[in-house]
């Protein structure tokens, strides 16, 4: 675990499935008042440490760059640097609880970003909120919205909920049945985490509504090397379309297995991590319309805008849809500080509450600690670039297309 003063920021180096991530140098600024601290927690080794390092820490750093490259957050009493202290949870909920207390009682963290994922989240909330921390839980997607906001009142989400997901995909692969492009024969696989569990179970009785078959359904543990039986497993079952509800190391595994064992279905969706470049960049052509969680408007050109702020900072391309989203929430909290004037979490947390925001994906409010009900579900790799083509309200989705064989 490292703790890094953001105007001295040394570069360091974390290595993740999806290549090789340098944490930028921060430009130095003269400042009236702070350091605002800023904590983060998130996974640089274990399981989820390749989705991490892809969606997660190079926002975090784009973000402390550009804000103290302004001059810093803009307080009643003047402007503040923002001082940045992390901490690698190693994928380990135990660590991600130990360092949120580490920040909060021995660091003095004006704030703490939340963690990484669903489960760290989730794991996490209880601390968040006996510390008094608001906690943007950007990267969870759970059907407990409701029940969490509830339990913790400063607790936000950005990415929406399993049951969009699951009914996005639903459907998708239902609508090319009833066009008589496929049949209605679906293997479903999900990785034993909290993310993973929950979509399976929200997605049977959905896929069921749909009048989709669910011929092959089987979990896997999180970090599981070997997937060769999984995909086995579905491909026996003649599926007419594959769902895996995964996490970024199995996302890349099931796609090498899939085209060893030439599971040749016409539609092929995989979750967390199938929008990252390096997706692309490792199987090239040969997963033109695969289909896989989130999505954006490439078109958009704020979108655009911050693509090639994120390449010039961090060395590395955003993803197609956790990224953006990253990032807004961080614009999210540098709005309600800034409106605060002043560290103050409990004014920050009431002011999320009530507030529109403007990001780089549009305005974001929380209707019911939920982002505005308006995000991506599914998109597509078509011809190179990963197009949104389901949303909840989002603009610029793209028609499906049907994926003929691993080329």
């Amino acid at each position: 675990m490292k703790r890094r003063d953001a105007l001295k920021l040394t570069t360091a180096t974390t290595l993740a499935a999806a290549g090789t991530l340098a944490a930028p140098a921060i430009l130095r600024s003269t400042r009236a008042a702070g350091p605002i601290r800023i904590g983060a927690v998130a996974p640089k080794t274990g399981p989820l440490a390749g989705g991490a390092t892809v969606s997660h820490w190079p926002n975090i750093y784009l973000w402390v760059e550009q804000v103290n490259a302004r001059g810093g957050l803009q307080l009643a009493d003047g402007p503040a640097m923002v001082e940045l202290i992390e901490y690698d949870d190693q994928t380990n909920p135990g660590e991600t609880i130990q360092a949120v207390q580490r920040l909060a009682n021995q660091d003095d963290a004006h704030f703490i970003l939340a963690p990484y994922g669903t489960g760290l989240n989730i794991a996490a909330a209880p601390i968040f909120d006996r510390l008094g921390y608001p906690q943007i839980a950007v990267t969870a997607i759970t059907d407990q919205i409701e029940e969490l906001a509830g339990n913790f009142p400063n607790m936000f989400f950005t990415l929406g909920s399993t049951t969009a997901f699951a009914s996005a995909v639903a459907e998708i692969v239902a609508g090319l049945r009833d066009s008589g492009q496929i049949g209605n024969r679906v293997a479903m696989v999900n990785v034993a985490d909290a993310f993973g569990i929950e979509l399976a179970a929200a997605g049977r009785p959905i896929f069921e509504q749909a009048g989709l078959e669910i011929v092959y359904d089987q979990s896997y543990p999180l970090g599981t090397q070997d997937l060769s039986p999984v995909v086995r497993g579905a491909k026996d079952s003649q599926p007419d379309a594959f769902v895996a509800w995964s996490y970024p190391p199995d996302t890349f595994g099931l796609a090498e297995q899939a085209m060893i064992e030439n599971l040749d279905v016409r539609a092929y969706y995989t979750a967390v991590a199938t929008c990252f470049p390096a997706y692309r960049d490792r199987f090239g052509a040969s997963i033109n319309n695969v289909l896989g969680a989130g999505g954006v408007n490439p078109d958009d050109p704020r979108f655009q805008e911050y693509a090639a702020a994120h390449q010039e900072v961090t060395g590395q391309e955003p993803d197609y849809w956790a990224s953006a989203t990253t990032y807004s929430s961080l614009q999210i909290l540098e709005q309600a500080i800034e409106a605060i004037g002043a560290p103050d979490r409990e004014g920050v947390s009431e002011y999320l509450k009530a507030n529109t925001f403007d990001t780089v994906l549009g305005d974001i409010e929380f209707n019911e600690h939920n982002n505005n009900e308006r995000y991506w579900t599914c998109g597509q790799w078509q011809d190179g670039v990963f197009h949104g083509v389901a949303s909840t309200g989002r603009e610029g989705a793209v028609d499906v297309r049907l994926k003929e064989g691993w080329a």
